[in-house]
């Protein structure tokens, strides 16, 4: 099987600067050269401009819509959870809020929304009802999935920030849920440093999540594991990269590379930056390709050689 050729998505406040609007952010990824789609977030990316609207800013400057990203954190309503809110018209504002953005999404011939559910949790003992906060956001998923079967519901998980501790803080807790919610549009979008900061060992994740679910997005990215640093794909685990990249060729996934990384954080040019995430990714998933048929590296993993299996993959990234 030959892969498909990567499309290559942005997190499009990455490139935003004081006062920018959502039609200059837009401007400034087409200026990358090799970003083809961008994900925009829904209700803030559409304060100003219509779902036709959008499209047009988009098509004007040579990318495409990756999907949408429900953004909760926009309303201080919800800062004790969204589809797990105590208060139950809260609770369905949500929910409602998650149908319009799905609404938009369709609007724009889009057809993947992802959910980052990072306000839904808690933070001390006793201070939730685990049970229904469980059961609420069950329920609510499997609302705002069936508001539209032909649109993918990605859930996005993430181990905690802004909350100590949230409802679905892994992949094992995450398929868990969907299997709960039990709809075929749902599915999981895998984030590096996500995955890194849960303690998982990100292939692994991506094995799971093929068996037991669907891989609707990627979000590359990376960092340190003990926040979301959000750095430049492959700059700090390139071998985990590298690992990552074999097992999503070997589940076929042929969907976006999302590049999820933060350069307003630090004051780093954006295009420069997202060149280097290009650059980065195309070289890492080249060597994954290589290394896909290497006979003496199966073995090694067969006899679950560490030291043969290392010294393959160095090779593959450093040269003998």
């Amino acid at each position: 099987m030959i892969p498909n050729k990567p499309r290559y998505a942005t997190r499009l406040n990455a490139f935003k600067r004081k006062g920018d609007t959502v039609k200059q952010m837009i401007a400034a990824a087409g200026q990358v050269g090799g970003l083809d789609a961008a994900d925009l977030n829904f209700p803030d990316h559409f304060d100003h401009h219509s779902p036709a609207e959008l499209s047009r800013i988009l098509a004007d400057h040579g990318m495409a819509l990756n999907g949408l990203a429900m953004r909760y954190y926009t309303d201080p309503g919800f800062r004790l959870g969204a589809f797990s809110h105590p208060d139950p018209s809260v609770r369905r504002a949500a929910i409602d809020l998650t149908k319009r953005g799905i609404d938009a999404l369709a609007a724009m011939g889009g057809r993947l929304m992802t959910l980052w559910l990072g306000q839904d949790g808690f933070d001390y003992s006793f201070q939730a009802d685990y049970a229904r906060m469980w059961d609420d956001s069950i329920s609510a998923i499997a609302e705002v999935a069936d508001h539209n079967p032909a649109i993918d519901i990605a859930v996005e998980y993430k181990p905690n920030e802004p909350r100590a501790h949230v409802v679905m803080p892994d992949m094992a807790t995450t398929l868990l849920a969907l299997a709960e919610v039990a709809r075929p549009n749902t599915g999981v979008t895998l984030d590096f440093c996500h995955m890194l900061f849960a303690g998982e060992m990100p292939a692994r994740a991506a094995m799971l999540a093929g068996r037991h679910s669907r891989i609707l997005g990627v979000h590359l990215n990376d960092g340190y594991g003990k926040r979301d640093d959000g750095l430049i794909a492959g700059s700090v685990h390139p071998v985990q990269t590298v690992e990552l990249f074999m097992a999503l060729d070997r589940l076929a996934y042929d969907g976006v590379i999302y590049f999820d990384t933060f350069p307003d954080h630090g004051g780093t040019d954006p295009v420069g930056e997202a060149r280097a995430n290009i650059a980065a990714t195309d070289r890492l998933r080249a060597i994954a390709r290589s290394l896909a048929g290497n006979a003496d590296l199966a073995a090694a993993q067969t006899r679950q050689d560490a030291a043969a299996a290392t010294r393959i993959v160095m090779t593959a990234l450093y040269g003998a």
